[in-house]
């Protein structure tokens, strides 16, 4: 006999309200109101594999309320994922496979780390734009080897979360068919009615995005859900918002319908008041098999992977090369010569000694590239003209065409939630840029960026008081120490055209985490350097330029090594020897063994760091006895010259400073 929908649904709810109870935390709610588009969407619709979760052309789901993440975990757990049952029950603990919010690369399944609200319906976004490009270049006639959905679960919050509004403005300028959220309408969040704070037309709003909108949907049946997500499935040409009317805790006979049922265990009198409210006579975390052999996905799982399995090997035997590129694309890769081709463009790069913006010099080198490497997928926040990250090779992205250029608009914040997206889909290295001061609109993108390690690269010109004439408003001083804090985040600030295509390299080569690569708006002099400094670049912290009997070490970034240069040859001439260390990533040099970080930075010897920026991030360097050259207070409007002379940013400053460690 056929297991019946409520049963499926059913299923969800007891083992999400066991599984918060157990840990007496989590958000009990969500879950049991969105059991019956779960089924719907689960039981019917999503194509994927629970054997095999890093299939290639699976759809991807994403939940973007991810505090109701026992919803995915029971799910996985339900249809065949290798989460077993005692997972569950240590929802919340230490080191489960069932964190508080879902979890990219811990739990089997789980497409992205959610949490923070509105961030997975941008993530989805990413995917499903990741999704239309592989198609529009790799699908050939009737071989269509990419050609999956994005579907998203979303709740109020994410709504009112602007990056909600800055992803799905976009996502319907571009058309993207294949896209379909479902919309929670519980009309409940942590402080209670949403009536209160929350009075849009979300279903007109879409409208007006361009979205396909289907309204006023019974959340709780499991038919209409599965007619509304049919109907989405058919409007190919534009993204779809299905907006389901639920009871958050539904089954709850005292707090279905109330915030209290939102981010706290029911009470075991209330769980148990559920159970025989909804009719389900089993002990806390026990199943029955039918429940089970309906929820299992394993064998249609296997079925459909199969058939892409038939279709990719035709498609393999007619265009082998377009295939061994779609898997190096997928595997995340680079080419084989990768590595010759950096080294030369390094090479290239020592040899011209060009003084550039350092902005300039990541231009020139996306022109070299981006003709080089296909799954370099570039963009701006409406700066293309100012973070030059647009080359030759570029061909910008339309809702009619594909390409590897964004103009993403003033969109900062979706920018890099979309690009997250982009990289866990696969395929593609994203890239976009800003101005660094700007980084703060995106910033808990990007620490999800480097909690997730996926490899995003952020492209933040005008980095410092050189941008000049803009102001403060405009002017970073804090915004390079601080993205340093981020764990797993690589900076690095460039000082010429060398360490722009070392920075580069790296941050490409990188597979574990993003890189936010800081570049001037202003000219810097090109660095004379060994060809053992050179290849010591990538190291993140190197001796630039050296002294015999030296009796300091000058620590500088970015548009400041020039200065530390000149002080070094001031210092010379009266007889005060000092070491320059260029540091163009801070966070690469720490991870550096002890031994070469001793023998780059002497104990025994004072240490003055010069950097345009805020200073007391420089004293785990300097320490309490060394000297910073920076600035601790916002920066004027005037040009980049007077500025640099007016906070001190002058050989002679520097001198002082050197004098002042010096005994």
């Amino acid at each position: 006999m056929k297991t019946s929908s409520t049963e499926l649904a059913n299923a969800i709810r007891a083992l999400s309200m066991d599984a918060v109870q157990a840990a007496n935390s989590g958000h009990p709610g969500m879950p049991m109101g969105m059991a019956e588009i779960a089924v719907a969407l689960w039981n019917r619709h999503l194509r994927h594999n629970p054997d095999h979760p890093g299939w290639a052309d699976r759809d991807r789901f994403v939940l973007s309320n991810g505090h109701g993440s026992m919803l995915l975990y029971s799910l996985l757990h339900l249809t065949g994922y290798a989460l077993p049952l005692e997972e569950l029950r240590r929802f919340r603990q230490l080191h489960s496979m069932t964190p508080g919010h879902p979890e990219v690369g811990v739990t089997p399944g789980v497409e992205t780390t959610t949490g923070p609200l509105g961030q997975g319906i941008a993530n989805a976004v990413g995917m499903a734009l990741a999704e239309r490009l592989l198609a529009a270049e790799f699908n050939r006639p009737d071989l269509a080897i990419v050609d999956h959905h994005t579907y998203v679960f979303l709740g109020d919050g994410c709504l009112m979360e602007g990056i909600s509004h800055e992803a799905c403005s976009l996502a319907g300028t571009l058309n993207l068919g294949k896209l379909i959220a479902l919309y929670d309408d519980n009309g409940i969040s942590i402080d209670g009615k949403v009536a209160g704070w929350f009075t849009d037309d979300t279903p007109k709003r879409f409208e007006a995005y361009g979205w396909h909108v289907i309204p006023a949907v019974d959340g709780h049946d499991v038919d209409a859900v599965d007619r509304a997500i049919q109907a989405a499935k058919a409007a190919t040409d534009r993204p779809s918002l299905i907006c389901c009317k639920t009871v958050i805790g539904k089954g709850s006979p005292n707090k279905a319908g109330s915030h209290d049922a939102h981010g706290a265990a029911l009470g075991e009198k209330e769980v148990a008041a559920t159970r025989a409210a909804i009719g389900w006579n089993h002990p806390p975390f026990e199943i029955p098999k039918n429940v089970y052999d309906g929820w299992d996905a394993r064998a249609a799982g296997k079925r459909a992977e199969r058939k892409w399995s038939k279709l990719f090997a035709q498609y393999t035997s007619q265009y082998s090369a377009d295939a061994a590129e779609f898997r190096r694309r997928l595997a995340g890769d680079l080419p084989a010569d990768f590595e010759q081709r950096v080294g030369r463009l390094i090479a290239d790069a020592h040899a011209k000694a060009e003084t550039l913006a350092t902005r300039k010099a990541s231009q020139n080198i996306l022109e070299t590239l981006l003709p080089e490497l296909p799954e370099l997928l570039g963009g701006s926040a409406d700066l293309t003209g100012s973070n030059l990250t647009m080359a030759k090779a570029s061909r910008v992205i339309t809702r009619e065409a594909g390409g590897n250029y964004l103009f993403y608009g003033v969109r900062e914040f979706a920018m890099c939630a979309l690009m997250n997206g982009v990289a866990l889909h696969g395929g593609f290295i994203p890239y976009g840029g800003t101005f660094l001061v700007f980084s703060d609109y995106a910033r808990n993108a990007l620490r999800m960026a480097a909690l997730m390690g996926k490899r995003v690269i952020y492209v933040f010109t005008h980095d410092s008081i050189g941008l000049g004439e803009d102001g403060p408003t405009h002017q970073p001083v804090e915004h390079a120490a601080s993205l340093r804090l981020i764990p797993n985040m690589d900076v690095w600030r460039p000082c010429d055209t060398v360490e722009a295509a070392v920075a580069w390299t790296c941050a490409l080569e990188r597979r574990d985490g993003p890189s936010a690569l800081l570049f001037s708006r202003q000219n810097v002099a090109f660095a004379l350097r060994s060809e053992e400094a050179l290849t010591q670049v990538r190291r993140g912290g190197y001796v630039l330029s050296d002294a015999p009997w030296a009796k300091a070490v000058l620590i500088a970034t970015g548009s400041e090594v020039p200065l530390a240069l000149a002080a070094q040859k001031r210092l010379a001439e009266a007889d005060v020897p000092v070491r320059v260390v260029s540091m163009p990533s801070t966070t690469v040099f720490d991870r550096q063994d002890a031994a070469y970080r001793d023998g780059v930075l002497p104990a025994n010897l004072p240490r003055v760091a010069v950097e345009a920026g805020v200073t007391d991030f420089w004293r785990k360097y300097v320490g309490l006895q060394g000297a910073v050259v920076g600035i601790d207070r916002f920066g004027e409007s005037a040009p980049a010259g007077d500025l640099f002379k007016h906070f001190g940013f002058t050989a002679e400053h520097v001198e002082k400073a050197v004098r002042s460690v010096v005994p």
